[in-house]
């Protein structure tokens, strides 16, 4: 189980009691790496109350843009609503280890998302930072792709209703969740000659194309992991 970092103000007086923590669970992810990004976070107080959900589109980034946007939208929220003190928890270790000190940001694309988390974090009384595996980290990664589902204007149906709905044109084609990699998606017999190649990603048994595009009838599919 991950263990919370020392506080990266140790020194910091503050009149606040350490039930006013709120604790900011914080994810973003890109598809495609740039691709459509976005990031998702959930924030509680410490009995484990809700106190909000962010969820927003990024439009084409990376994966470590969105996840230093997550935590971008964490710090502004508690300084925007007066929360002194944060506890965020993060399963991208390269954000966790810069904000802590521990690595280097060389990247010129993250000094700057770097320098304004810095920024913020001044703002508050209290912060920490720990990593987290993904698993625990499950609410946040689904706003996440809430966000980036919004941001597409994708719909992810689920996989019983997908596979129950016959195929029209321009739907979402739908795999069996208990069909090995590279077996052939639900198709119609109406060929399409020589379609062009397309790229997309799976996703809870469903094939997702990337800009929107239909997949074609009648074609197979070969899902090549990358």
């Amino acid at each position: 189980m991950a263990q919370p970092t020392a506080s990266l103000f140790p020194n910091a007086t503050t009149t606040a009691s350490p039930t006013d923590w709120v604790i900011a669970h914080c994810d973003g992810g890109a598809r495609g790496n740039p691709g459509p990004a976005g990031y998702g976070a959930l924030l509680q107080n410490e009995a484990g109350a809700i106190l909000a959900e962010l969820s927003e589109f990024l439009g084409n980034r990376t994966n470590n843009y969105a996840e230093y946007s997550g935590l971008l939208g964490c710090l502004q929220w508690a300084i925007d609503h007066g929360h002194r003190s944060l506890r965020v928890v993060s399963d991208s270790e390269l954000m966790v280890k810069q904000i802590q000190g521990k690595y280097k940001v060389n990247s010129p694309d993250l000094r700057p998302l770097w320098e304004e988390a810095r920024r913020r974090i001044a703002q508050l009384d209290r912060f920490e930072i720990s990593h987290a595996l993904r698993h625990k980290n499950k609410a946040a990664d689904q706003l996440a792709n809430d966000a980036m589902d919004r941001g597409t204007k994708r719909q992810q149906p689920s996989a019983e209703r997908a596979q129950s709905a016959p195929s029209k044109a321009g739907s979402t084609v739908t795999t069996s969740p208990a069909s090995a990699p590279g077996s052939s998606p639900k198709r119609s017999t109406a060929a399409t000659p020589n379609p062009p190649m397309l790229r997309g990603f799976t996703r809870d048994g469903t094939i997702h194309l990337l800009g929107g595009a239909a997949l074609p009838d009648g074609i197979f599919v070969k899902i090549i992991p990358e």
